[in-house]
């Protein structure tokens, strides 16, 4: 018998949660995590996909967001796998709001992606780039970090100052910000125009790997750069803590980071990423949004997606964050950008 870890899961549960689906009929095939949806279905038809008719959209690129299907995928719990892929359908069905997710759960060989390679317009969470290249900078240059850096970095991050922000976007230059990201391997991320940050497009395939990369030991970031990056992101205000963080064990450690953006095409923008980590290992969500009418209803799409995510991943627990009540900071936007040309 496996003994439980110490968010209170433990791979005895999951078992039991593989043997209940499997004796129900379910299944999903192995691929690899990083495939996406079309080319696993082509790869292995075995693989098991949940769709959910939505309504039809004018724009073809939105249209075959809203018909994209979930793909989770495991060796160990493929019934796990299964039921996120169904559950994950489930809570984005009905909702107006356009998604993309990626689920990295390494412990338990678990991935699970939505539209991962779509481009969304980041709003704040481009904030943990930022972060991630200041820190690579100093360790280039064989140096801390100077107070004015960390006061910079502790605002951009714990409070999502955009000052912070811009004058450390300005200060790295668009040359060295796409150095980390060519470091970080995230080749579908396109920086912002200008000093229009708020505007890079990210994927949910991306934003997982910036989350790996202060997950896990890696040659890019020292290990005591990322302790740093983390401890930021576990001591994000409260107003600003919801999304990804709702439903998971309390037992946990959350780093996270949201941003909220609106714009006259596709509504409010309404991104979250975040890692949970305890003492033996570390999972990663990442859910970004779009076609949201308000941020209210973002954030409840947003939570619903990430409650199923954490209740799957972690069946045996009773003890979990709450989804977010709201709050009055709810509805200003977290940054504002200026008329630009029409976008698609």
């Amino acid at each position: 018998m496996c003994a439980p870890d110490s968010r209170g899961r433990s791979r005895h549960g999951l078992l039991l949660v593989t043997v209940v689906v499997v004796l129900l009929g379910s299944f999903i095939a192995v691929l690899a995590p990083a495939a996406s949806a079309a080319s696993a279905a082509a790869a292995n038809p075995a693989v098991a996909n949940a769709a959910v008719a939505r309504p039809a959209s004018t724009n073809p690129a939105v249209a075959s967001l809203a018909a994209a299907a979930v793909v989770c995928t495991s060796k160990s719990h493929p019934a796990v796998a299964a039921a996120l892929a169904r559950d994950i359908q489930a809570a984005r069905s009905g909702r107006s709001s356009t998604v993309a997710v990626w689920v990295d759960d390494p412990g338990a060989g678990i991935s699970c992606s939505l539209s991962g390679s779509s481009h969304f317009d980041s709003a704040s969470i481009v904030k943990v780039t930022i972060l991630g290249a200041v820190l690579r900078k100093a360790l280039d240059q064989h140096r801390y970090l100077t107070s004015t850096e960390a006061a910079q970095l502790r605002a951009m991050i714990t409070r999502s100052d955009n000052n912070a922000a811009s004058a450390l976007w300005a200060k790295l230059g668009r040359s060295y910000l796409q150095h980390f990201l060519n470091l970080a391997g995230m080749r579908q991320t396109v920086l912002g125009p200008g000093g229009y940050w708020g505007l890079t497009q990210v994927t949910a395939h991306d934003e997982t790997l910036l989350l790996r990369l202060l997950l896990t030991g890696n040659t890019v970031l020292s290990n005591n750069s990322r302790a740093y990056a983390l401890g930021l992101m576990a001591q994000v205000i409260s107003s600003q803590r919801w999304g990804v963080p709702a439903g998971a064990p309390r037992s946990v450690t959350v780093h996270v980071k949201n941003g909220w953006l609106p714009r006259a095409t596709h509504g409010w923008r309404i991104n979250s990423i975040g890692g949970f980590t305890w003492s033996k290992g570390w999972y990663s969500i990442v859910v970004l949004s779009m076609d949201n009418p308000t941020m209210s209803y973002g954030i409840t799409t947003v939570e619903a997606i990430a409650r199923v995510i954490h209740r799957d991943l972690n069946p045996t627990v009773k003890t979990v964050i709450a989804p977010s009540a709201p709050n009055p900071a709810w509805g200003t936007p977290d940054e504002l950008i200026p008329a630009l040309p029409a976008i698609p």
